[in-house]
């Protein structure tokens, strides 16, 4: 198949505007949109209004305020109006986890039972989300996949005990199946930790981010996998030597290339690889390399916000070894033998 031409952006400085310039985003009701989700386990659907009127936002020891949810998702949005002007960006879809009570200082002596709304307070200590791109679009295998960017947030990962910092934020740029919801994230599309100080100090970074990746060479990594296959013997021999990664010593782990996939997403796959209505086997037991890239980015949707980003890349990275391993590279050769 030969792939549809994109429109290649043109890569320019371009001066910052604060969130207050632009009209980002308008407050909407966006719970429970889709019938599949980026991200499933342990995560709730929440509104941008809910994030914006009914949460607090943290702040570290000496009162400096955080950066909160809704500004990370406004300066990311902001970021790729800049970057991609003349494309269309959807409204995001949120993801939150390990929600944080609390109650207002009137409520302190109240029993629970005594508690009206007014008198608790919440904040999400870890919060994902995605937005898409839906005028970039492409088509691998009969699958629609639209130009998606995101981040995720865990305040987890702050020490808001210590006075202001470098708040640490996690940023993709890469594609959305629309087959599944799954996300195809390549490593030059994502950044594991950007510091930033300020919204402006972040908008600059991400906004590197997206002018440094490669929608072609991202979108031809992911052509070729459905030009390999595993007959069902090699593919056991992947779930298997999957599983048996998860027993080696330290040491062992360390000659072979990182799989951060654990135990549970090995069995979904498994289980998957029979079940999955798009990318189960064929006829004839054998499923392409697309295929099975799919079943372990479907996998990683079971795993917690602060680090399905980082098993998503890992996924692109694995697949693209065990390709390289049929023909004939050694370095994931031990998977399949």
């Amino acid at each position: 198949m030969e792939l549809i031409p994109i429109r290649q952006v043109e890569r320019v400085n371009i001066p910052f505007h604060t969130v207050e310039d632009i009209e980002v985003i308008d407050d909407f009701d966006f719970l429970e949109s889709h019938s599949k989700q980026f991200i499933e386990a342990n995560t709730s659907a929440v509104t941008l209004k809910h994030l914006k009127n009914e949460c607090i936002v943290p702040v570290f020891r000496d009162n400096e305020v955080t950066i909160s949810h809704v500004n990370f998702i406004e300066t990311v949005f902001e970021a790729a109006s800049l970057i991609f002007p003349r494309e269309r960006i959807e409204k995001p879809e949120i993801r939150v986890s390990h929600v944080i009570r609390g109650r207002t200082p009137e409520a302190i002596n109240k029993t629970v039972s005594e508690l009206l709304e007014k008198d608790k307070t919440i904040y999400y200590e870890r919060m994902a989300f995605v937005m898409e791109i839906s005028t970039i679009q492409e088509n691998i295998n009969g699958n629609p996949l639209n130009l998606s960017i995101g981040g995720v947030r865990a305040y987890n990962h702050e020490n808001l005990y210590s006075k202001k910092t470098s708040e640490k934020f996690k940023v993709f740029i890469g594609f959305n199946n629309k087959v599944c919801c799954n996300l195809c994230i390549s490593t030059d599309g994502y950044r594991e930790e950007i510091k930033a100080m300020s919204c402006y100090e972040l908008q600059q970074r991400i906004m590197q981010l997206f002018q440094m990746y490669d929608i072609r060479k991202h979108l031809n990594l992911m052509n070729t996998f459905k030009n390999h296959s595993l007959n069902e013997h090699q593919f056991a021999q992947l779930i298997g030597k999957s599983k048996l990664y998860q027993c080696l010593l330290p040491k062992e782990k360390k000659q072979l290339p990182n799989l951060e996939l654990n135990d549970s997403h090995i069995n979904i796959i498994a289980r998957n690889y029979y079940r999955d209505e798009a990318f189960s086997r064929e006829s004839n037991h054998a499923i392409n390399l697309w295929n099975v890239y799919n079943l372990f980015t479907g996998a990683v949707k079971n795993s917690y916000i602060d680090n399905f980003l980082n098993k998503s890349v890992n996924a692109t990275d694995f697949i693209d070894g065990i390709a390289s391993a049929l023909k004939g590279d050694t370095a994931y050769k031990w998977f399949l033998s």
